[in-house]
């Protein structure tokens, strides 16, 4: 069994107990002890199999209180467009250069973005990008014309979730820093785009369990009934 940290093994309280949002919110911000601002993370089981492609969850969302990450972002893009990525303020802007940047092992960047006319390009690394997560897609809103208002979304606060084998979404909602209300509001829009995204073989429950923790704190269940409320 793998050894506990010394700050999850110094919370004493009943650690099956399930809490309403706003007090697990209080419970993971005052046992976020660490030197840094640690990042405030949500796991959401779903009542879904991903292995059946009417089960696949995966959607964006912009969090209102931002996600207090600094995220680099690269676009694929030419001339006029690549200009309007620059002054949005993408890090990385190109095409051919930029695609033997990354084909070389450059990866310093969390999100690409690319207009429909470069995603041929792209798609050429699709074995570096898409293990990462950062192969750009139409559903998530990273294959766009509008490259301007996308560099401003991943910047501003957009998240990209996904479910994984197990049938779990993990997203970042923010930092340790946030106050209790803005990782309230956070969570709420972060769940109600998922419920928005229930895929059409889903049945019964759908959001089925939620658990919230720092990155270096404890984990802490939430009432999924308390999310509603």
């Amino acid at each position: 069994m793998a050894k506990q940290p010394k700050r999850i093994k110094a919370w004493t309280g009943d650690r099956d107990a399930a809490h309403s949002l706003e007090a697990a919110i209080k419970l993971v911000k005052e046992n976020a002890k660490a030197k840094f601002d640690e990042s405030i993370e949500i796991s959401v089981n779903l009542g879904v199999d991903p292995r059946h492609a009417d089960q696949q969850v995966r959607g964006v969302v912009n969090l209102p209180s931002g996600t207090g990450r600094d995220v680099r972002v690269a676009v694929f893009a030419k001339d006029a467009k690549a200009a309007e990525a620059t002054a949005a303020g993408a890090e990385h802007v190109g095409a051919d250069d930029l695609y033997e940047k990354i084909a070389g092992g450059f990866m310093d960047f969390d999100r690409v973005i690319a207009t429909p006319d470069m995603m041929a390009l792209v798609g050429r690394l699709g074995k570096v990008l898409g293990p990462r997560g950062l192969m750009p897609n139409p559903k998530v809103g990273t294959v766009t014309p509008n490259v301007g208002q996308a560099v401003k979304d991943a910047k501003g606060g957009a998240v990209e979730f996904r479910v994984e084998k197990a049938g779990i979404v993990h997203a970042g909602i923010g930092k340790a820093s946030f106050t209790e209300d803005a990782l309230l509001v956070n969570v709420k829009a972060l769940i109600e785009a998922l419920n928005r995204s229930k895929p059409s073989g889903a049945k019964g429950v759908f959001i089925k369990r939620v658990g919230l923790s720092s990155t270096m704190g404890p984990g802490f269940k939430v009432d999924v009934a308390s999310i509603g409320a």
